[in-house]
């Protein structure tokens, strides 16, 4: 994660992925301008590190000029095209490839575009790096396209805020704050299924609980069902990779979401760096481990009168009770200690009723 000026902006696109996709539209280039002796325009500030990667990649004759306007402020476009300037070579009848950093609302290639076929261009291409479709308000066809974003502000490779970023060499999308997303834990009879769904209600929350994105995955025989049940038949755990992967599918089924609660994962550090890693590829971040506290003697309790009734076999056995709490000592321990470091691990009292335990678990998250 990097600040720029007063905002936070986090990893979204690589630099080898950027390479790749340069590569791509400049095979397209190449092999439909081969005889043209095209004259590639940038549109400055944000596409000169483009400009530059485009041209070292064009194989056969070219020129190369720069155009200047600007219709962004801070990181809200302003739908204000100004004045074009830099634009003194002779057009006519010239095949002309603008060369673009991004493009979304396409004022600036609105206005651009009709100048060059106003100056006698025979032919007007345009290539851009990245591409926003939902904000794309023209009918001008886009020739090349690097990457299609959602509608997010990027900083990078060209991109700047407010004159910052513009040389990183990887992209940076803004940090979205306004989402919550808890790892939420409890030691057995805890409530933890009961207070999941309240919180989930409450706050608007998609619950992601591991157990059943697994069982869903293996049930639908899905690629990553299929390859967890191939280890699980071996009697060998399932890697990380599988998890994070399911985990991924689940976060992309809810693009919309206003956070998540993720019950029943991470169990290791190396698990919570994957889904911080995940979550950071989202724009956003874990808010807090939030876990409730209750005595082992009270849990005991708890669980030897729900096996009066649940039919569970390791809710009617005190060893195997106790066995099952202290195993879940043992893994939180673990992540208790990495989020605490991170200033993000909260302890719940969960003894009392219910609507007692949601209040406190309520207050704890809307000081996030």
């Amino acid at each position: 994660m990097i600040k720029l000026h007063d905002l936070q902006f986090v990893p979204f696109i690589a630099e080898d992925e950027i390479a790749t996709a340069i590569d791509r539209v400049s095979d397209q280039l190449n092999k439909e301008l081969s005889d043209k002796k095209p004259l590639f325009i940038g549109v400055l500030n944000g596409a000169f590190m483009f400009v530059s990667e485009v041209v070292k990649r064009f194989n056969y004759d070219c020129e190369v000029s720069f155009v200047k306007f600007s219709s962004y402020e801070g990181t809200k476009t302003t739908h204000e095209v100004k004045e074009l300037i830099g634009l003194n070579e002779k057009l006519t009848g010239r095949t002309v490839v603008v060369l673009e950093d991004i493009i979304d609302t396409g004022n600036t290639i609105a206005l651009l575009s009709e100048t060059l076929k106003d100056k006698g261009c025979s032919d007007v291409k345009i290539a851009t790096l990245f591409f926003k479709p939902e904000a794309y308000t023209k009918e001008i066809n886009i020739d090349y396209i690097g990457f299609e974003i959602p509608n997010k502000f990027i900083v990078g490779y060209g991109l700047d805020y407010d004159g910052l970023g513009r040389n990183l060499t990887q992209v940076y999308q803004l940090k979205s704050n306004n989402m919550t997303n808890l790892v939420l834990f409890g030691p057995p009879g805890a409530g933890k299924g009961t207070q999941a769904e309240v919180l989930k209600q409450k706050y608007d929350l998609v619950h992601i609980s591991t157990g059943d994105v697994f069982r869903y995955n293996i049930k639908n025989a899905t690629d990553l069902g299929t390859l967890a049940k191939s280890y699980i038949d071996k009697g060998q755990l399932v890697p990380d990779e599988v998890t994070i992967n399911m985990l991924n599918a689940e976060v992309d089924k809810n693009p919309n979401a206003k956070g998540f609660i993720f019950d029943g994962f991470p169990r290791t550090e190396a698990q919570a760096d994957s889904l911080s890693e995940l979550l950071t590829s989202k724009g956003t971040e874990v808010s807090a481990m939030v876990a409730l506290e209750v005595d082992d003697e009270v849990l005991v309790q708890r669980l030897l009168e729900r096996g009066k009734t649940s039919g569970r076999a390791d809710d009617a056995d005190e060893g195997v009770i106790r066995n099952r709490i202290k195993v879940y000592y043992d893994e939180t321990a673990i992540l208790k200690n990495y989020y605490q470091k991170h200033d993000k691990y909260f302890g719940v009292d969960g003894v009392g009723a219910i609507e007692e335990i949601t209040e406190r678990l309520s207050s704890t998250i809307d000081k996030l």
